[in-house]
């Protein structure tokens, strides 16, 4: 019995004596990059709610963590924190038919010859590929992990993000399809801080690009929305303190994919109570 509980005395402490070490390797630091940009072909045939008339290529990089491609991504990347980054998805789609892939071959089947009916000809896999523009993501250095942001009424033709801080602000069409909104999310908050109504929308027939990037100010901090063919419009934003929650777990091979920011809400629903005034300095109240 003695002999017993001192193995089990001495397990104990080698156990106790390694669990240091395996935190240490658990919360290791993971490397997070952006690639080399590449061009690849693009266009309205392959992605009609994205891509602009006359668009012919399309400028891609993979995001890579711990030296495995986990996402494509287009355009510029924006640092919310020191930590933090979103930058958008792009996604590489499957636009073969059935009878793509199926197309036969000169080749016979093993064992067959050409032009006898024994065996059955080889058939060759045709496929084909389009890129289309996808919602944005939210990238932690620190721990690898990726979250896609799921900002309220983006639509991938008209809305284009500014980013500022941790705040988007783009032109959003509704979920009718029917009206076009002045928004502004901010990153993990549940409420849009603005959702105005700006015109009425016509999926069928609108300018393209039916809004172009929005622009920020900071003192005081503003944003002006430029309607195609129409006079900018502003509001200015009371801001409140920033909500990204940055912890320190371990989840790199785990891709999240919850809602960051919710689809609807007025701001009045925040802590912090943030108000969206237009540029003359009368308070607005979101339609939403």
């Amino acid at each position: 019995m003695r002999v017993g509980g001192r193995i089990a005395v001495l397990a104990m402490v080698a156990a106790l004596a390694a669990m240091p070490v395996a935190q240490s390797e658990a919360r290791k630091a993971h490397m997070v990059v952006l690639g080399a940009a590449r061009k690849v072909p693009y266009s309205k045939i392959g992605d009609p709610a994205g891509a602009a008339a006359g668009e012919t290529e399309l400028k891609i990089r993979a995001l890579v963590v711990d030296g495995v491609v986990k996402e494509w991504t287009t355009g510029e990347a924006h640092d919310v924190t020191d930590r933090s980054f979103v930058v958008r998805r792009v996604i590489k789609l499957n636009d073969a038919l059935p009878s793509d892939n199926a197309i036969p071959s000169e080749k016979p089947a093993p064992g067959g010859k050409p032009g006898t009916s024994g065996k059955p000809a080889l058939t060759v896999r045709q496929d084909h590929w389009v890129w289309q523009r996808g919602p944005w993501l939210l990238v932690d250095r620190h721990t690898g992990r990726i979250v896609v942001l799921k900002l309220p009424d983006y639509a991938p033709g008209a809305s284009q993000v500014a980013w500022f801080r941790d705040y988007g602000a783009y032109c959003g069409v509704t979920a009718s399809g029917k009206s076009l909104y002045a928004m502004v999310a901010q990153v993990e908050a549940r409420k849009p801080l603005l959702a105005k109504k700006l015109s009425a929308f016509d999926p069928e027939n609108h300018p393209d690009p039916a809004c172009g990037p929005a622009e920020w100010q900071r003192e005081p901090l503003r944003v002006t929305f430029h309607l195609t063919g129409r006079e900018p419009v502003s509001f200015e934003i009371v801001p409140g303190s920033a909500v990204l929650v940055e912890d320190a777990g371990d989840e790199a091979e785990t891709q999240k994919q919850g809602i960051v920011v919710s689809e609807q809400g007025s701001e009045k629903a925040r802590n912090f109570s943030p108000v969206a005034k237009s540029a003359s300095g009368g308070q607005l109240k979101n339609d939403h």
